[in-house]
């Protein structure tokens, strides 16, 4: 409890942990807070992104990763998909009683190490200690600034009938992973998670298809949520095509064993992109250029839905107000070629999984 009580023992804690894994000139003046210096925002149109996340996930070691990377790499994600070149971040820290030192310190290591590969700097951060048995170990609060370059204006409103959606690799693979961790399940292949700061990558497409209409990472609620939201959105149907969908046969394997959805799994390294049809191969290639989007595939088109939630050729004109009746969801054409509905997922899938 020491640790966090403002003293000797907190000040030791801060300089050989924290500020010795990844110490920097901001952070390491010491103040309450981070004085940052933006000369692009001088620039007509440069605007500041901002988002913050927290991450409670159990276990905090993973094949693939751990809570530490996932904070870094969640935030950096989170503005990415506004366009934003992600530049600080901030930690805070939830310990609790007992957590050992060395995981902490192995923690910090890989905070350092996403930090260092999706080129931001942690410029501030906060410390609190809790009783025993009043938390589970160490929980961790990550915010960001980004810088949205002049001209970029990304939002999910923009989706239009005819527009492509791409997926930047495979699907599910860090919700299998947790799941495996937790029930000590082994498979053929192993499944890692693909938990990665996507800053570079969205960089590369918005340079390569510059009419981008929107980026999303579709983390908890999977596919299916993020599809979900960007046809409410825009008010068109997102339909998806079932055999372009990149997925792990391992990872397609757990699903059939324990029941699980594929499109409701938890992803921490995947984009979605949504781009108009003449830019989809541009936007494609630079996808697979990233090591990241290596495995980036075109998994479906956007539509406008009739009254009865029929798909609408992509061709016909947008109307600026659709029918109150009319449906905005996403919808699968299988194997078969039938359509079936991409419901978003109800209640909790995979409980602590980011």
């Amino acid at each position: 409890m020491a640790h966090g009580s403002g003293g000797t023992q907190m000040s030791s804690l801060i300089r050989d942990v924290f500020t010795s894994a990844y110490g920097n000139e901001l952070l390491l003046t010491g103040d309450d807070a981070a004085v940052l210096e933006i000369t692009a925002l001088q620039e007509p149109g440069a605007r500041l992104a901002f988002s913050t996340d927290s991450y409670v996930v159990t276990p905090h070691f993973f094949a693939g990763g751990d809570i530490g990377r996932l904070a870094v790499c969640g935030t950096v994600n989170d503005l990415a998909t506004s366009g934003a070149q992600p530049l600080y971040l901030s930690l805070g820290f939830i310990l609790e009683e007992g957590f050992e030192l060395d995981s902490l310190r192995r923690i910090t290591a890989s905070i350092a190490a996403a930090a260092q590969e999706a080129g931001v700097r942690i410029v501030t951060g906060d410390t609190k200690v809790v009783e025993r048995g009043k938390g589970d170990g160490i929980y961790i609060n990550s915010s960001g600034v980004g810088l949205i370059a002049p001209g970029v204006a990304l939002s999910g409103r923009s989706c239009l009938p005819g527009d492509t959606i791409l997926l930047s690799g495979t699907l599910g693979d860090h919700g299998i992973t947790i799941v495996s961790a937790r029930e000590g399940l082994r498979f053929e292949a192993p499944v890692e998670s693909d938990a990665a700061p996507l800053g570079e990558l969205v960089q590369a497409v918005l340079a390569a298809a510059p009419r981008t209409r929107c980026f999303r990472d579709p983390t908890r609620g999977g596919l299916a949520s993020t599809l979900n939201e960007l046809a409410q959105q825009s008010h068109t149907c997102m339909l998806v095509d079932e055999d372009a969908v990149p997925v792990q046969d391992a990872v397609r394997g757990a699903c059939d064993l324990l029941g699980y959805d594929l499109y409701h799994l938890a992803n921490e390294g995947k984009m979605v992109a949504i781009v108009p049809p003449e830019q989809a191969e541009d936007a494609l290639a630079a996808l697979r250029h990233n090591r990241y989007g290596e495995e980036a595939a075109i998994i479906g088109t956007v539509t406008a839905a009739d009254e009865q939630g029929l798909l609408h050729s992509p061709e016909l004109p947008r109307t600026q107000e659709l029918p109150r009746t009319a449906v905005a969801r996403a919808l699968v054409r299988t194997a078969l070629g039938t359509l079936r509905i991409m419901d978003v997922l109800t209640g909790e899938q995979l409980p602590r999984i980011c």
